[in-house]
């Protein structure tokens, strides 16, 4: 028997086998996706395994170099698109060792690098996240913010937060509608009406498509000491029946429904998906939550909150359907903050094929925005701010009836009776019958 004539298809087939575990194992990088934010930038690699890797930084100039182990690429990156200000561009450079892929993002600016990587979810596989924060710039327009004389009469601010963004497509309709598109177009028509009002200026937590951390959206609310603090979203559920609009606040109990408990599970995988690498690090930072909702600006800020969600949905339920006819309870991470009255708005049910349909159409889009910012500024004209520019022109005009006392007037608005003379120049404490009076602000 000739021994040579089986060894040499055997040799064959173990070196098949071993080229084949060598491709195997090699982490393709199949694409390069670049989202810039004003005061930072994700880059994020689209990869085909979880990847293994390791990174540095240099200056002179500045980059960051990320080393993927057993990784290897085709695509061209040259011809990624990048319209960041941080990001110059991204290329490959000669490896540490054979087997590395090394991958070298220039900078424009000293920045925070901040790695991480992503597990597969819809519509994406495995990633690896590059954050680039802008630290400094960031620190330079909250101090300049800080050092700006306060107006004696000052504008409302409505903070307005449009959910996902980037990364984070939210949830997609069948017919593939991004809720991250939808609800940003919604966004910018509320933004657009409030800045359009006297009195009253509406702050972006993004205005564009790119990811902006849950806790960053609170602070970005803070910073610019908003008044109020509105997330817009579309819903979703598993079956496509569900439909109709919903406002959401604050619970500090467990959602109070087994669809609350859903959306809240769906938030926090939300979470995970566009900032896995930020997510509270500590468990000091959920104590100081708990401590700080037993403090009594929790309460009014709750009480607030209900108060203007009750008002956008007598508004919303004028232009759509309601899927809940009183604001819902549960434990957003985007509605924790414990100092700004804040509302969650879902639209629709992106999940319902008639509903995504409507909230792609410029026409819906406008009546919801419409809807949401009625109810704003119902509640904001009845119970403006202090110094407010709605303060000042908020004036109680009340006409003497028979029975009626300086005294008695003093007592039902909560006034000095010296505030009412004053404002209304009276000499005496006598009134008249049908006589017109001013009551001042108490």
């Amino acid at each position: 028997m000739n021994k040579n004539k089986y060894f040499t298809p055997c040799v064959i087939f173990l070196l098949a086998c071993v080229f084949s575990l060598s491709s195997y194992a090699a982490n393709t990088l199949a694409g390069v996706r670049i989202w810039a934010a004003p005061e930072s930038t994700r880059v994020v690699f689209d990869l085909s395994a979880s990847p293994q890797y390791s990174h540095f930084t240099l200056t002179n100039p500045y980059r960051v170099v990320v080393d993927l182990k057993e990784g290897r690429t085709s695509v061209n990156l040259k011809k990624i698109a990048n319209n960041s200000k941080i990001v110059k561009g991204i290329r490959i450079s000669t490896p540490p060792k054979k087997g590395t892929l090394r991958l070298v993002i220039d900078l424009t600016k000293p920045v925070k690098a901040n790695l991480f990587s992503l597990s597969p979810t819809a519509p994406y596989g495995n990633r690896l996240v590059v954050d680039l924060d802008d630290s400094q710039k960031v620190s330079q327009e909250i101090k300049s913010k800080n050092l700006t004389v306060p107006k004696k009469v000052r504008d409302v601010i409505v903070a307005i937060d449009a959910g996902h963004g980037g990364d984070d497509p939210g949830s997609i309709a069948a017919s593939g509608v991004y809720e991250k598109k939808v609800v940003l177009q919604i966004a910018k028509k509320l933004a657009a009406k409030i800045n359009a009002t006297p009195g009253m200026k509406a702050v972006m937590t993004r205005t564009g498509d790119y990811f902006v951390n849950l806790n960053k959206r609170s602070e970005i609310a803070r910073n610019s000491k908003a008044d109020l603090l509105i997330s817009i979203h579309a819903d979703a559920f598993t079956s496509p029946r569900p439909k109709g609009a919903s406002v959401w606040v604050l619970s500090m109990r467990r959602a109070n429904s087994e669809i609350g408990r859903w959306l809240e599970q769906k938030e926090k995988h939300s979470e995970l998906l566009g900032g896995a690498g930020e997510i509270i690090q500590n468990t000091d930072n959920e104590q100081y939550l708990a401590m700080t909702l037993l403090d009594m600006s929790m309460d009014r800020s709750m009480a607030m909150s209900h108060n203007v969600a009750g008002k956008v949905l007598s508004h919303l339920g004028k232009v759509t359907q309601l899927h809940k006819s009183k604001p819902e309870s549960a434990s957003f991470a985007v509605l924790k903050s414990p100092d700004i009255p804040s509302i969650l708005v879902e639209t629709g049910f992106i999940s319902n094929a008639r509903e995504a349909k409507l909230l792609t159409q410029k026409e819906h889009q406008t009546n919801l925005s419409n809807a949401v910012y009625k109810g704003v500024l119902t509640y904001f004209k009845a119970n403006p701010p202090t110094n407010s520019y709605f303060a000042s022109q908020a004036q109680t005009r009340h006409t003497v009836r028979k029975g009626e006392s300086l005294s008695v007037l003093a007592q039902r608005y909560r006034v000095s009776m010296a505030s009412i003379k004053k404002v209304n120049r009276l000499k005496s404490d006598g009134l008249r019958i049908g006589q017109k009076l001013i009551i001042p602000k108490a």
